[in-house]
């Protein structure tokens, strides 16, 4: 067996595993406190929109799953949509179809009632006590790690066209370096302003006191300043954008895999694209090829492919578009696209979707160069001693529109993966959800428990997402080195942000990927296109996969600061 870069981590009493050490601290100690895993997960993503503020936002996006020991599964969209002042041809009138930086790619900040949302139907602690941590993080500070000055250097310009931003990412005008203590007060001060106002309630029960802290952000003066603000500087949140907002509750979306049940979120985010890849896969005897040989990797490669096709012209905010979800996940559905897959010879760029939609709009546009590193998110997910699972991907960067000044917040900045184009099933209205790159998912293994898994990486997640589970069901490596093993990713689908680039063809390859492999690859038609050995631009799957005797398992990718704690 190939032996794993870091440690692998088991326990048998509960689990945390997320995209930052700090993060994974952080719901662990509400697990040793007694909390279950909706507690702690809360605890961690919190946690992450402190400690990785570059890449995930508190007043940003927050899709969850939790499956309760005993129950039905769910998903929390934690996803808001379009102000409702929105006109849907400014875009294309004023801006040449883009959807610029700044206030104007604003949709409602879904993430503070999506945490509250999920204490309030499966946790049992207040959210004082669930963002102690971070508070404590903000308000202290912690050293920066490496990743996050890099993340923050690399997008320098853009933190600078804003002083609000300015001054907490480049404090003293200047880069921060790996090491530095990093401090975000005034975003300390607002979640203790929630906590504050959940304790003035507390007399009347622990209900009444979440919902006093959720309308600290929507109703109280978090909200005021963020309103005021966008109405002074030309944005298009109001009042009742705020107000009226309201999380979506669904079931997830499923199909049978390893003996077990693969669970996604749904169509308003690239959940169902995960399950067609895996309906596709499930047609190949992948088990009796060479592990990440040619003959793997291509069909991978191509099944991703096709899924991509049909989410570019067919996926988009279910309230808006009439998505065939059932048939899309559908095993005959699969056997259909399979019929379209060549062994023999890669599409040189994205294939024809499997249901055609008479809505004409420009041609994708066509990447030059290297694709941009996508703006990225974390991930969080934890499970007890009870058997609650908890699956979360919160995300949104602080660098493509304004700080809140005094507050410490970006709100919601994911108006980048919509398009300007009101034509596209994923363009902009009112009230519409942009379609989500974050897709937590689980795995429900034969004896009924959850393996709650994801990863950041924009367009890269579920490609990464496809490859661990195939190393681990499929090929039976141990969880620790089916998160490290090499990974590939295509760029033939249009980008989900903006501006939506494609690169037909481009297959990346981290340089670990065997020379046999990427010639065999090459020699059916792909573009090949190094990675160095370990990138995070592929991908950093965090996982608790169920053991033996009744044990966890957690696996935390090597390729970023991720961290797994158990007991």
């Amino acid at each position: 067996m190939m032996e794993p870069w870091k440690t692998e981590v088991a326990g048998t009493r509960h689990m945390a595993v997320a995209g930052h050490y700090l993060a994974a601290h952080a719901a662990f100690m509400v697990l040793e406190a007694g909390g279950n895993a909706i507690d702690a997960g809360v605890a961690g993503g919190l946690a992450l929109g402190v400690v990785q503020s570059d890449l995930v936002n508190i007043a940003g996006v927050a899709p969850i799953m939790i499956r309760p020991a005993s129950g039905t599964t769910i998903t929390i969209d934690g996803l808001g949509g379009w102000p409702r002042g929105l006109d849907p041809d400014l875009f294309t009138r004023e801006h040449g179809g883009a959807i610029p930086h700044g206030l104007l790619r604003t949709v409602v900040p879904a993430a503070p009632a999506a945490w509250i949302q999920a204490l309030r139907q499966f946790g049992t602690m207040s959210f004082g006590e669930v963002a102690h941590s971070a508070i404590r993080l903000a308000r202290e500070g912690f050293p920066l790690h490496r990743l996050t000055a890099s993340v923050i250097a690399e997008h320098e310009a853009e933190y600078r066209r804003w002083p609000s931003n300015t001054a907490i990412y480049m404090p003293g005008g200047k880069l921060p370096q790996a090491g530095d203590i990093f401090r975000q007060e005034d975003l300390g001060r607002s979640l203790q302003y929630m906590a504050d106002q959940e304790a003035a309630a507390a007399n009347r029960g622990r209900e009444a006191g979440l919902n006093a802290a959720r309308d600290a952000f929507y109703r109280g003066d978090l909200g005021r300043q963020i309103v005021a603000f966008h109405e002074a500087n030309g944005g298009l949140l109001r009042e009742r954008d705020l107000t009226d907002y309201q999380v979506s509750i669904d079931s997830p979306v499923a199909t049978g895999f390893a003996d077990g049940e693969l669970l996604a979120c749904g169509v308003w985010c690239q959940g169902p694209t995960l399950i067609q890849v895996i309906n596709l896969l499930k047609g190949f005897d992948l088990g009796g090829l060479t592990h990440n040989g040619p003959e793997h990797l291509h069909l991978v490669i191509e099944s991703i492919k096709l899924a991509f096709a049909d989410r570019e012209h067919l996926f988009g905010d279910p309230r808006f578009v009439d998505v065939p979800v059932d048939r899309l996940i559908s095993t005959a559905y699969a056997d259909e696209r399979r019929a379209m897959l060549r062994r023999d010879r890669a599409y040189p760029d994205l294939p024809p979707p499997g249901l055609q939609r008479a809505v004409a709009r420009e041609p994708a546009l066509v990447g030059a160069g290297d694709p941009p590193p996508p703006p990225d998110t974390s991930y969080v997910c934890t499970v007890d001693r009870w058997g609650n699972a908890f699956s979360a991907t919160p995300s949104d960067v602080s660098y493509q529109s304004q700080v809140i000044p005094g507050t410490g917040f970006v709100p919601s900045s994911r108006g980048s993966a919509s398009w300007g184009d009101p034509r596209h099933p994923s363009g902009v209205a009112p009230g519409k959800r942009p379609r989500l790159t974050p897709n937590p998912a689980m795995w429900i293994s034969p004896d009924g428990r959850a393996m709650p898994f994801g990863t950041p990486g924009g367009d890269v997640q579920i490609q990464a997402m496809t490859q661990f589970l195939l190393n681990l069901l499929v090929f039976k490596q141990h969880p620790q080195v089916a998160v490290e093993q090499p990974r590939v990713a295509t760029y033939s689908q249009p980008d989900t942000f903006e501006p939506h680039p494609a690169y037909p063809g481009m297959v990346k390859a981290e340089s670990r990927i065997a020379e046999e492999s990427v010639a065999g690859l090459q020699a059916l038609g792909h573009q090949m296109s190094p990675w160095p050995e370990r990138t995070h631009l592929a991908g950093s799957i965090c996982a608790i996969v169920p053991g033996p005797g009744g044990s966890m398992i957690a696996a935390s990718d090597h390729r970023r600061p991720t961290y797994a704690l158990g007991w």
